[in-house]
């Protein structure tokens, strides 16, 4: 439940912190009229995402079970690669979101107001559909289509409440800090969809090993107590993972939190020499 909770919270704040740019930005410059567009582009964003979420939900009860575990196993592979794109883009460019956003607004109030559903659409959409995708995985992971769920709709929740206040003035928030710690989690997190991913296609028959267990500590930590069901709804947490899927999920986790945890190098252009 955390770990969708942090999913819905990041891409939420996301969506909402970029959604009060783009609205303080149009009050500012005298553009209210053109506010309906904008949230057009935001209703068609957040109802498209609803309906993909739906679309995977319902589309996937009608597969086989080898089908069933094959789409989920590809699906997690695709959603760990989104989202690992998502934390690294987002550490670059948090420190710049607003100067960024204003010259596609600026840009985009040049050509129209199609142009002014699209940008707003466009902005809102990746954050909708990513979010979408990566709660279904987590769903499929940890086979409970509840608290999944409670804790993902909790998640955008707060993040509505971050992003009017911080449309208001009356929170401040460290872009670069906030992202920066939640992507770390959520690369922990993705590791564990990542290694359910594998399962499900090793059950699939699309990868072998199967049955050849790394370790098996379902004694030390049983699936159905409390320690070991918070473990699997944050991090997907196998107390008896295959070989390949111990393999995978090292050689994911281990140089992505390296690289995503160095600090950025700054340029520095070198001063030029004075002239004698």
């Amino acid at each position: 439940m955390f770990g969708n909770y942090l999913i819905g919270l990041r891409e939420g704040l996301e969506a909402s912190l970029v959604v009060c740019i783009l609205i303080a930005y149009l009050v500012k410059t005298g553009n209210r009229r053109q506010l309906p567009p904008v949230w057009a582009g935001v209703g068609i964003a957040v109802g498209l995402s609803l309906a993909f979420g739906a679309l995977l939900q319902f589309g996937s009860s009608t597969l086989t079970f080898q089908a069933k575990e094959a789409l989920g196993g590809s699906l997690s592979l695709l959603s760990v690669a989104l989202v690992t794109w998502m934390v690294f883009w987002m550490r670059r460019t948090a420190r710049h979101l607003r100067t960024e956003l204003h010259g596609k607004l600026d840009a985009a109030l040049a050509v129209g107001t199609g142009a002014l559903v699209v940008t707003s659409f466009l902005a809102v959409g990746r954050e909708g559909l990513e979010t979408s995708l990566f709660i279904w995985t987590a769903v499929q992971a940890t086979g409970d289509g509840v608290r999944p769920l409670i804790g993902a709709i909790l998640g955008l929740a707060t993040s509505v409440v971050l992003g009017w206040l911080f449309y208001k003035g009356a929170l401040k928030i460290n872009l670069a800090k906030f992202f920066r710690w939640t992507g770390a989690m959520l690369v922990a997190v993705a590791a564990g969809v990542l290694a359910y991913g594998i399962h499900d296609l090793q059950e699939a028959d699309f990868l072998p090993g199967l049955h050849r267990l790394a370790f098996d500590i379902s004694t030390t930590i049983p699936p159905d107590s409390w320690y070991g069901t918070l473990l699997k709804g944050v991090f997907n947490f196998q107390p008896d993972p295959t070989v390949l899927q111990v393999v995978v999920w090292a050689l994911y986790v281990v140089p992505v939190m390296v690289l995503f945890l160095l600090p950025e190098r700054t340029r520095r252009t070198a001063p030029a020499p004075v002239a004698r």
